[in-house]
């Protein structure tokens, strides 16, 4: 595959970046890195993978990443209690996901009692699964558990262990287990239809030092949201997806890469959108994570100067 030629001639400068899983959403991620568009603005990533959400936040916080993707609700959670994590920017707007259970559960109402694997208590899955079953009317806790089974692959394994009766997945994985037996009960994006699923987040700190290095990878990370995109170069996203998902399945990697560039997973230049933020603080004061007080207060920990500066 031909790499990008036009790479900077300069040193390129480090910049590690954190996440959990690095899966599925990190797609336009490791397109710009297959097509040197990292180096090409002068930049050379370290990847730091965490293995959940929360330690990705709490990374970038303790100062062992620069940067991080991943759920913003940490960021959220911290900036109103006047520390220095920042979104400043969108990696996904959309929420690729099933509500996978157990062969003999039918419904989501048949959910009640059961153990629900998560990545975290705080941020991301359990937060969504929360709305989806509270459309049935079953509250958290009380009518079910959470159970921490880690990331996507995690979960799957988890749930075809029997440790868990339902679990929160991701395309592809939720086409896996529906191929397998398992049953779709529930898609997450027809209660949520827009958020900021995942997030680029930094100390304010560090990110005011940095600033043209940052303005610099947004500038990639855009080229490589506008090819992620475009349906006509799958020959180039289509294997980097089957890569980091199921390497074992062209059919459901094509499956769920078109799955989620139908739904607007990835949003144009990174942006973020007003309605998608404002979503996912009504989420957390949903899930009583954050104080209803706060609100106004919490829309604000989006830094929109680094968007700015790449128009």
């Amino acid at each position: 595959m031909a790499r990008n030629t036009t790479v900077s001639t300069s040193t390129p400068i480090g910049l590690r970046l954190a996440g959990g899983a690095q899966g599925f959403n990190w797609l336009p991620v490791f397109v710009a890195e297959e097509l040197g568009l990292f180096a090409k603005h002068g930049i050379a990533i370290e990847y730091k993978r965490f293995g959940s959400v929360d330690k990705a936040t709490s990374a970038v916080l303790e100062g062992e990443a620069d940067l991080a993707i991943t759920p913003p609700e940490g960021a959220v959670a911290d900036f109103v209690k006047g520390g220095e994590l920042r979104i400043v920017a969108a990696n996904a707007v959309r929420l690729p996901m099933s509500i996978v259970a157990r062969p003999e559960i039918g419904s989501l109402a048949d959910l009640k009692g059961k153990n629900i694997g998560t990545s975290s208590l705080t941020e991301g899955t359990a937060i969504y699964t929360q709305i989806v079953l509270a459309s049935q009317g079953l509250r958290y806790p009380g009518d079910y558990q959470f159970v921490l089974a880690g990331i996507h692959t995690k979960r799957w394994e988890a749930l075809q262990l029997g440790e868990i009766d339902c679990a929160p997945q991701p395309a592809p994985w939720n086409f896996l287990a529906e191929d397998q037996g398992y049953k779709l009960i529930g898609e997450v994006n027809e209660f949520i239809p827009e958020i900021v699923f995942t997030a680029i987040i930094g100390r304010s700190s560090w990110l005011q030092a940095n600033r043209e290095l940052v303005i610099r990878f947004i500038k990639a990370l855009i080229e490589a949201h506008a090819i992620t995109n475009d349906p006509t170069r799958q020959d180039i996203t289509l294997p980097i997806f089957q890569r980091i998902t199921t390497p074992e399945s062209p059919t459901l990697a094509n499956r769920g890469l078109e799955y989620m560039r139908d739904m607007g997973m990835w949003p144009d230049k990174l942006a973020v959108p007003e309605n998608a933020l404002h979503t996912t603080v009504d989420l957390m004061i949903s899930a009583k994570l954050l104080d209803e007080a706060r609100r106004g207060e919490a829309l604000k920990v989006f830094d929109a100067s680094y968007l700015s500066a790449t128009a």
